[in-house]
């Protein structure tokens, strides 16, 4: 089955009790048990006709064996952590979600876990940073916010002949881009808000493993620790997911339209993003995703202020997300990678000036006349023209 039929036929896509081709919100917190032990359900902690549905949707758009929907993709994440112990080591991508990083500082290693950070884009300290007491290689590809793109299928190899797990987050992709799992990776986590949910309408985290052992811990975490995605959130999951390459395909036209218009924008130092020729990640991410993404970071020339030019955009939109219908633009060194230390944010190459955009599905035209009235503001002049480049009737 190709991946855009598995995005409406995947799963349990249709309802077994009545046919009903949207799968029913099972508002149940218990179930009727007709012998001890026989039941399919006994707890929607334990499990959810709902949520198992999306679970098995994702298992299968990411061709692994078991998916998993948590509260939220913190809540996915942790859970992960879970199957390791006080006194495990962890090697961590240098350029992760600020969350994660908030987890892995405040929490995990209060713990006894142990982390090396690197970037694991380099191969060699990756296999350098590895100890006795290694258990898992833990990165983002491409990264938050900085795009930057890791040989998935090489770290994966680094991993199994260390006999170590390989986990990825996958949020920035979505396994419409990219399918970690079909590279050798161990375990795929996602922040289900961003483009699997894709209408800024519901909080969600997903974990697919690679085989059934696996999956088998999972499960059990799980229902353990129990942030579990209730009946509700998983239906409007399930319901986001369908549109997902209708979406994508939108996305990433916008993008590429985008990364045109801000490489000739003198008021732009530097563009991060994936697709472009000139980045030395280009082949990486050409080979091993389809397309590339929707999420573009730029910085502007010192001394401008980036809170001045995104506080004044009209079209696009101010918050902290990304994946979503709408554009949305934030700061990260002020928001979402705000507690991180700005010592650590500026080694790790975040800089004040960095915006980072995730574009929507708007008409390009209005996205590219918003962008371009933001620098017009920054430049200070009504008259300002930015790069002669841009046709409001293209």
């Amino acid at each position: 089955m190709e991946f855009d039929t598995k995005l409406l036929h995947g799963g349990i896509s249709e309802d077994p009790a009545t046919g009903a081709t949207s799968i029913p919100i099972y508002m149940a917190s218990t179930f009727h048990q007709n012998k001890i032990g026989e039941s399919q359900y006994e707890y929607s902690r334990s499990g959810n006709p709902t949520r198992t549905a999306v679970e098995k949707l994702i298992a299968d758009l990411e061709n692994g064996t078991d998916g998993f929907a948590f509260a939220s993709g913190s809540a996915a994440i942790d859970t992960v952590f879970s199957l390791f112990s006080a006194g495990d080591h962890f090697i961590v991508g240098n350029d992760v979600y600020g969350g994660t990083f908030r987890l892995i500082d405040t929490v995990l290693k209060r713990f006894g876990m142990t982390f090396t950070v690197v970037d694991t884009r380099d191969l060699q300290a990756v296999e350098a940073a590895i100890t006795p007491a290694t258990k898992a290689i833990y990165l983002e590809t491409p990264t938050n916010p900085l795009l930057r793109v890791t040989d998935i299928e090489a770290v994966a190899t680094i991993a199994k002949d260390h006999g170590i797990l390989s986990i990825i987050d996958n949020t920035f992709a979505s396994p419409y881009v990219q399918r970690p799992l079909e590279l050798g990776v161990d375990i795929v986590l996602h922040s289900a808000s961003k483009y699997l949910g894709g209408h800024s309408d519901v909080i969600a985290g997903l974990v697919v493993t690679k085989d059934k052992a696996l999956g088998e811990k999972i499960g059990y975490l799980q229902n353990a620790i129990g942030g579990i995605l209730a009946p509700q959130e998983s239906w409007l999951l399930q319901r986001g997911i369908k549109t997902l390459s209708l979406r994508m395909r939108a996305h990433l036209a916008n993008t590429q339209a985008i990364f045109a218009y801000l490489n000739h924008e003198p008021l732009v130092s530097k563009i991060y993003y994936p697709g472009d020729p000139n980045n030395p990640d280009y082949e990486i991410a050409k080979k091993q995703m389809n397309g590339f993404g929707a999420m573009i970071s730029f910085e502007l020339q010192p001394g401008l202020d980036p809170q001045k030019f995104v506080e004044q955009l009209h079209v696009i939109t101010l918050a902290e997300s990304l994946g979503a219908l709408e554009s949305l633009i934030e700061i990260p060194a002020l928001m979402t990678h705000g507690a991180i230390p700005r010592e650590t944010r500026l080694k790790n190459g975040i800089k004040d000036e960095l915006i980072r955009l995730s574009v929507g599905v708007e008409d390009k035209r209005d996205l590219l006349t918003d962008l371009q009235d933001g620098f017009r503001v920054l430049q200070g002049s009504d008259h300002y023209v930015s790069n002669g480049a841009f046709n409001s009737k293209a």
